[in-house]
């Protein structure tokens, strides 16, 4: 039946050829062009044998011979599955890490490792797990950079073979075993109340040395207080000694005034009109007379007059005061522009002796030259 309805379609034959033909095209330039991202590189192998590298961009090659293989040309990262380690000092810890690579050399990546990333990390495992085993809890704990920088020098030499570089290693955490970390925590515990009986044993030391010391300046004060109460005390009854010996003093002054005013008024009742009086007694009376009054007794006779004799005030020169005065106010009153004449004048160097700088360099070499027995060059316009 199928040779008898190839017959009945008179062409179909050729056309069928034509449309193999076709695909066979478009499948051998599928295979011929090649399209190579910007981050990345690839490299081609002809029959199984290596050519080249594919930078980015359209490239041809020959098809259906041709293999190619991938490398991403950016910073890759890596995890580093966690590990368990012996530490020097025999304590378990688990860790696991972070490998920032690059790739530097596709070729040497493509042809001297199978997998790069796994050789890497495995790489990167046992590095970090030897590593750890040469250091003890404490350090593993606190030097995080110091294990960085170690992990990553061991890892530098085998990967530069392998056109790999390793950017930075990153250790994300090491926990050592629960009995170690149940240990630590009770370590920690007993350190914050140790730290915590000192803190309290110090307050309350401090508390009782500051106690001590208010008490003493309480004291101190306290007695100062006292000794300063006392010399006021002391003070006190001098003064008021002092006072009444004054007192005493001053009533028996008045006693004895009072007894002599009555011998005066005895007296004067008498009928002689000549009387002789003590000093001690008109001295007496006075005083009594100023304590009564509240003012003064004038001792000594006044002066006669004020007014000074024609000596006198030619001497001191009273009688030209009025000049001066008049002297003072003319100059006084100056004028203000002659002033401003004067000084603008003194600036200007008008009627004075002083020269200008030119004249004094000129003097100074004139008076060099004339040292020097040589006579001055003549001036040249």
């Amino acid at each position: 039946m199928a040779p008898v309805a190839l017959q009945l379609i008179p062409g179909l034959g050729p056309l069928l050829v034509g449309v193999l033909v076709l695909l066979l095209a478009i499948v051998t330039v599928y295979q011929m062009v090649e399209i190579v991202d910007a981050y990345e590189k690839k490299a081609l192998t002809v029959f199984g044998e290596y050519r080249r590298l594919l930078e980015p961009g359209i490239t041809f090659i020959p098809p259906f011979v041709s293999r190619t293989y991938a490398f991403d040309m950016r910073t890759q990262t890596l995890d580093v599955p966690r590990q368990e380690a012996i530490t020097r000092d025999n304590s378990p810890v688990t860790a696991d890490a972070v490998v920032y690579i690059k790739v530097m050399d596709a070729k040497k990546a493509f042809l001297e490792v199978d997998d790069y990333k796994m050789a890497v990390s495995n790489l990167a495992q046992t590095t970090l797990r030897a590593v750890l085993g040469d250091m003890e809890l404490d350090d593993t704990l606190n030097k995080r950079q110091e294990i960085n920088a170690r992990i990553r020098k061991e890892l530098d030499e085998p990967t530069d073979e392998w056109g790999v570089r390793v950017e930075s290693v990153e250790v994300r955490e090491v926990n050592p075993s629960k009995d170690v970390q149940q240990a630590m925590e009770q370590q920690t515990s007993a350190e914050r109340r140790r730290r915590a009986m000192i803190l309290e044993a110090q307050g309350e030391r401090r508390s009782a040395v500051e106690t001590a010391q208010g008490e003493k300046q309480s004291n101190i004060i306290r007695a100062q207080g006292e000794k300063q109460s006392q010399i006021l005390e002391a003070q006190g009854d001098a003064i008021s000694t002092v006072l009444r010996a004054k007192s005493a003093e001053s009533m028996g002054e008045r006693a004895i005034i009072e007894k002599g005013m009555e011998t005066l008024e005895g007296i004067g009742q008498g009928e002689s009109t000549t009387f002789v009086l003590p000093q001690e007694l008109t001295s007496l009376v006075g005083r009594y007379g100023k304590q009564l009054t509240g003012s003064d007794v004038q001792d000594t006779e006044g002066l006669d007059s004020l007014d000074f004799d024609a000596e006198t005030r030619e001497l001191i020169g009273l009688d030209d005061i009025e000049e001066i005065l008049g002297q003072i106010d003319e100059a006084a009153e100056m004028d203000i522009e002659e002033l401003e004449q004067e000084a603008e004048a003194i600036k200007s160097g008008a009627g004075t002796d002083i020269k200008s700088p030119d004249e004094v360099v000129e003097d100074a070499e004139d008076a060099e030259v004339a040292g020097s027995g040589a006579e001055p060059e003549p001036e040249t316009e």
